[in-house]
């Protein structure tokens, strides 16, 4: 899905203009600014172009990244007020009136947020303008207005699937279930649900209508029993019977809705600087929702703005249904922010809160892994599938990852059973290939077979550097020197700093008597920092070549 931003500009970084270099202060203060904008650090460039703003207070280029800086750190507060700053110097700036459009619908102003929507009918796409003149509508009290705004956003599929979902939301808000029922159950084209909230607000409704079974059964369909305690919570209430329809009651949750909804759209596209602009904005008017907040902190952590991200997750308290998956979130931020000791002391904490979930123990081993402790991370892997019961396709995860412990715990046995395991639950998984073919390679056993797979593993993923790479290395063991020159060269290209794969390639060249460019590679390889049992053959071949390492390793 493919949508156009609403903002005239999306980058922090501007030009330089006249009226900065007038002193040395105010030029560093500028360029300190740009510079943590262009890292991405909020924080940094809100208080640098803060400073920059005291020395030239009219510069409407440095406001307007300030108010960028700042909304994107999550302070709505400074940024909106920058906004009206800029606003009342121009009449032509989106992104400003959408965050004062944005504090009218906060403090429940809808006639005037109306107004500024209409000023920017022109400017903001139709998707962004239909979704929030409805919700604006709805709360100006208009209802007939609310409905023909979202049946006019059918001029493609996206706008008539986001104008119907919406429209079925301010059908529940006013109590009309029964229409909002039969928008969200959609056609022959399938249903409306776009999020996981969407699941809630139809299985919510469906239960207002007595229609308890259909949406137990919405419920079941599309969440996995126990990973979910929110949904877990939702689905006893439908059973006992003391759900009420919550979702999106009133306006102000709606806009909110309309944020949200856009932000998740564009997550995971090149728009995600606008995907945390609006969510933000949905955090700031709805801020105990913890989708948003998951979302916003996902966003975070993606660009690298871990501490930011971990102040984000820690807004979801204990008693959420989505606390866990908020300290999930955090641990991953945490290991993300190279802080693993910090993130393992979380697991374990939570794994006395929740002895039986699995996603907690996963985690665990998974970090443990990381930190390449096999035997713990075993541990915590082995209690996972003791509590799985029956395996499923979603567990070859759990094999593979255990397959790699007992691999490099020296108990390849085991090792293989696992991976075999793990193969059989998810028979095209490049990764469980990848990893069968190259150890079995590596252990010089069932060549053809390792080679068929790894083959299969480039077949799908045929950029993956370390893929290609056990594809060259299976064919160099094989014997077939030329033939694996070119799969090797091209791993190096896509990992072009990995010792492993360099050496590799070394190795391959100097068996096709290419020795002058074997020798270089070996030393690239060291330049990248192999582990230190590598670095000594390394070191042993560029000594005395491949052909006498090989030799004496056969003698022992």
């Amino acid at each position: 899905m493919i949508l156009k931003t609403a903002f005239c500009v999306i980058s922090i970084t501007i030009g330089f203009c006249a009226s900065v270099a007038h002193s040395k202060s105010l030029a560093g203060s500028y360029l300190a600014g740009s510079n943590a904008a262009m890292r991405g650090d909020y924080v940094a460039a809100s208080k640098y172009f803060a400073e920059t703003l005291l020395l030239d207070p009219q510069n409407q280029y440095i406001k307007y990244n300030a108010m960028l800086s700042n909304l994107s750190m999550g302070d709505v507060r400074t940024a909106t007020n920058y906004a009206k700053e800029i606003t009342s110097n121009s009449n032509n700036n989106q992104l400003a009136d959408l965050l004062i459009f944005a504090d009218h619908i906060k403090n429940e102003r809808y006639g005037l947020a109306h107004k500024i929507l209409k000023r920017n009918e022109e400017n903001y796409t139709e998707l962004l303008f239909g979704l929030l003149n409805g919700w604006t509508e709805l709360g100006r009290g208009k209802m007939s207005s609310v409905l023909k705004t979202f049946d006019k956003m059918k001029s493609n599929s996206t706008l008539r699937l986001f104008g119907q979902y919406h429209k079925a939301l301010a059908l529940a808000a006013v109590g009309d279930f029964e229409t909002a029922d039969k928008i969200l159950s959609g056609n022959a084209n399938g249903s409306l649900r776009l999020t996981r909230g969407s699941l809630i607000a139809h299985a919510q409704i469906m239960a207002e209508l007595s229609k308890e079974k259909e949406a137990l059964e919405l419920i079941d369909n599309m969440a996995l029993k126990g990973q979910d305690k929110e949904l877990d919570i939702l689905r006893q209430k439908i059973q006992n019977g003391s759900s009420t329809y919550n979702y999106v009651t009133f306006a102000k949750q709606g806009i909110a809705e309309v944020l949200f909804t856009l932000a998740f759209a564009l997550n995971g596209s090149e728009n995600d600087q606008t995907s945390l602009l609006y969510g933000r904005l949905a955090q700031n008017l709805r801020p105990n929702n913890a989708e948003t907040i998951l979302l916003t902190s996902e966003l975070l952590r993606d660009q690298k703005q871990f501490d930011l991200a971990i102040e984000n997750y820690e807004k979801i308290q204990k008693d959420n249904g989505l606390y866990l998956s908020a300290e999930i979130g955090r641990v991953e931020t945490l290991i993300a922010a190279d802080e693993p000791d910090l993130a393992i002391d979380a697991l374990k904490k939570l794994s006395v809160d929740y002895k039986d979930s699995t996603r907690v123990l996963m985690s665990l081993g998974d970090a443990y892994r990381g930190q390449k402790k096999f035997t713990l991370a075993r541990s915590a892997y082995d209690k996972t599938q003791s509590l799985i019961g029956k395996p499923n396709s979603s567990h070859w995860f759990l094999f593979y990852s255990l397959g790699i412990c007992n691999e490099r715990l020296g108990n390849w046995p085991r090792a293989e059973m696992n991976f075999r395991k793990a193969l059989d639950l998810s028979p095209n998984q490049p990764l469980i290939l990848n990893y069968l073919g190259y150890s079995l390679v590596e252990k010089n056993k069932n060549l053809q077979e390792a080679r068929d797979m790894i083959e299969k593993a480039v077949a799908a993923r045929p950029n993956s550097g370390f893929i290609i790479d056990s594809l060259g290395w299976s064919l160099f063991t094989l014997g077939n020197f030329e033939d694996a020159i070119h799969p090797m060269e091209r791993a190096v290209e896509l990992m072009p700093d990995d010792p492993i794969v360099n050496d590799h390639l070394g190795d391959v060249y100097w068996k096709v008597g290419r020795k002058r460019e074997a020798r270089f590679q070996w030393k690239r390889a060291i330049s990248f920092d192999p582990e230190e049992k590598e670095l000594i053959r390394i070191r042993k071949k560029l000594d005395i070549g491949l052909d006498k390492v090989q030799a004496e390793e056969k003698k022992k």
